[in-house]
């Protein structure tokens, strides 16, 4: 198994306020400090009780290696783009990929990630915003639970698509926008009461009906996008706020406050209880919900539509449609 590192990885701000220094805008609204993110990962890597956190993970990874698993093709070369501590690459099998590359801006959780049996890999110190694979090199990229906190989504998608090779498949799960409202609008509520405002607590995440058109404009053809849902009991909202932190999903946004009250987090935890907690059942329900889609890269052998023009029905006749000599014919 080979590991390379690259240079060390410079935090999202640095560039971002150098650009608006020499009075350029980027090109993108950067919401998240990638520099914040990759130190909750290290230190959750780094936790002694860290498998005791990949419950969540574990189980999505295992999902989305399913839909892998359902295109009967044998790939040569794929990428896992941000890859945590393995999710995707425990379920993944020689016979399916040949040879994987995994990427993450975790040192520590990259090496802690392993793949199954006979399966070539190589690890890549990276991060997702930054990708640099070959042209055309790759015939499969895969990504669980880490998109959804890159700040240019678009461009992500738009390197993946030119590292792709023509006909490569991009499989992908990230958190949607319904995502822990319980713990949002309790978080909201109780700052509300208590303090007259609201501050983001929760960081944004991708809405479904935005997926399929940042992947329609990156170039991706033949889509397939679902979403799922997950509900999960712990006993009080704190034991949630002690998941996320050890999963390393905690608030990474730069508008983020530095703390929350004592007084703030009680209320919250109240209201939690009393807003979603089921009748004759301790313990409040978390709902993580996980988008989960499929896009092509466009190739030559890929099914093309007719051209505009060439039906020889038209749709205002389908309830007339009969097949009469393998011809099809409208009833008069």
């Amino acid at each position: 198994m080979m590991i390379r590192k690259c240079q060390p990885l410079l935090t999202a701000a640095k560039p971002i306020l150098l650009l608006r220094s020499l009075g350029v805008q980027p090109a993108h609204q950067v919401i998240f400090d990638r520099n914040t993110k990759r130190l909750q990962k290290e230190r959750a890597a780094l936790s002694a009780d860290v498998a005791l956190y990949d419950y969540l993970k574990e189980e999505i990874g295992f999902r989305l290696a399913d839909r892998i698993f359902d295109i009967k093709r044998e790939f040569k070369a794929a990428a896992d783009i941000g890859c945590n501590r393995g999710y995707l690459s425990r379920h993944i099998l020689a016979e399916c990929v040949e040879h994987l590359t995994l990427t993450d801006t975790s040192a520590t959780m990259l090496e802690q990630a392993e793949g199954t049996p006979g399966l070539k890999m190589a690890k890549i110190l990276k991060d997702e915003e930054d990708l640099d694979f070959d042209d055309n090199s790759l015939d499969l990229v895969i990504s669980s639970l880490s998109l959804h906190w890159v700040n240019d989504l678009p461009g992500c998608f738009a390197k993946i698509k030119q590292c792709l090779k023509p006909d490569g498949v991009f499989i992908a799960s990230l958190f949607g926008g319904d995502t822990l409202y319980e713990l949002r609008s309790s978080l909201q509520l109780a700052e509300l009461e208590r303090k007259g405002g609201i501050s983001p607590h929760i960081s944004p995440f991708t809405q479904i009906r935005d997926i399929g058109s940042l992947l329609n404009r990156a170039g991706f053809t033949m889509l397939t996008i679902d979403t799922d849902e997950m509900v999960i009991g712990y006993p009080t909202m704190f034991e949630l706020m002690w998941d996320l932190k050890g999963m390393a999903e905690n608030n990474a946004a730069f508008n983020r406050p530095a703390h929350l009250s004592r007084e703030t987090m009680l209320a919250a935890s109240a209201i939690y209880q009393e807003l979603y907690a089921k009748a004759n059942e301790t313990g409040v329900p978390a709902t993580f919900q996980i988008i989960y889609f499929v896009g092509w890269k466009p190739g030559p052998n890929q099914p093309q539509p007719l051209e505009r023009g060439t039906g020889e029905v038209s749709l205002k006749d389908l309830g007339k449609i009969i097949e009469k000599g393998g011809k099809v014919q409208t009833e008069t």
